[in-house]
């Protein structure tokens, strides 16, 4: 069944990726007028940078969860098989 799940996984990530896009894009514009800076621009602080890779990552990764977990969800109501692990494995 997991096997099963791997095309709808590859289909969600993308769709978490065009998401979370659109997503940083709309916070960003709350945070500055301007585009968001890449690391290499030369014209912009640190901070600037710092904080739209910050919001960025936070974004995507949370995203990323939710779709992630709603596929599972809804892969496991479909199918009655969870396609990932039972529960987190534990620390040795």
């Amino acid at each position: 069944m997991k096997l099963l799940y791997k095309p709808l996984g590859i289909v969600l990530g993308l769709l978490a990726g065009a998401i979370s896009r659109r997503l940083f894009d709309r916070i960003w514009a709350l945070i500055d007028r301007q585009e968001p800076p890449k690391a290499t621009t030369r014209e912009t602080t640190w901070s600037k940078v710092l904080a739209a890779a910050a919001v960025e990552g936070v974004t995507f990764k949370v995203t990323r969860a939710a779709v992630d977990r709603a596929g599972a969800s809804g892969f496991a109501a479909l199918t009655g098989a969870w396609p990932g692990e039972k529960r987190p494995e534990a620390e040795e």
